[in-house]
């Protein structure tokens, strides 16, 4: 019975390192990205209650394209029927006039799959 017991307690601590392991991996992709970030927050506000030049980025992972009050978006992006999951943002954020044709963003042209990831996961925090 104590064998099975200490297997038990063992196995629950490798659960539990494991899971603190893949919170520090997402805490410091976030990190990475929020340095990526510093491209876009030029023009991207991450407070909620300000759009810049640029829509506020609070919450946009998994937001309906040209979806936020108080902002000024394209007709090509507000045609576009976009959903911002991580797919379309990677391709957004690699060559965002050929996902959309007719936005108004300039071209950011982030196309290194890890930036991509790094930023994704920064996103994901706001």
């Amino acid at each position: 019975m104590k064998k099975v017991m200490l297997k038990l307690l063992s196995a629950a601590a490798m659960v539990g390192v494991m899971a603190s392991s893949v919170q520090a991996d997402e805490a410091a992709m976030a990190a990475a990205g929020a340095e990526v970030f510093k491209r876009c927050q030029a023009c991207h506000s991450t407070d909620s209650s300000k759009n810049a030049f640029g829509p506020s980025l609070i919450g946009v992972v998994g937001r309906e394209a040209a979806s936020l009050p108080r902002f000024a978006y394209s007709e090509a992006l507000k045609k576009s029927g976009i959903t911002w999951t991580e797919a379309n943002l990677r391709q957004w954020v690699a060559d965002n006039t050929k996902l959309v044709p007719g936005t108004r963003m300039r071209h950011v042209s982030i196309t290194d799959p890890a930036e991509q990831d790094y930023l994704i996961a920064y996103l994901k925090t706001l």
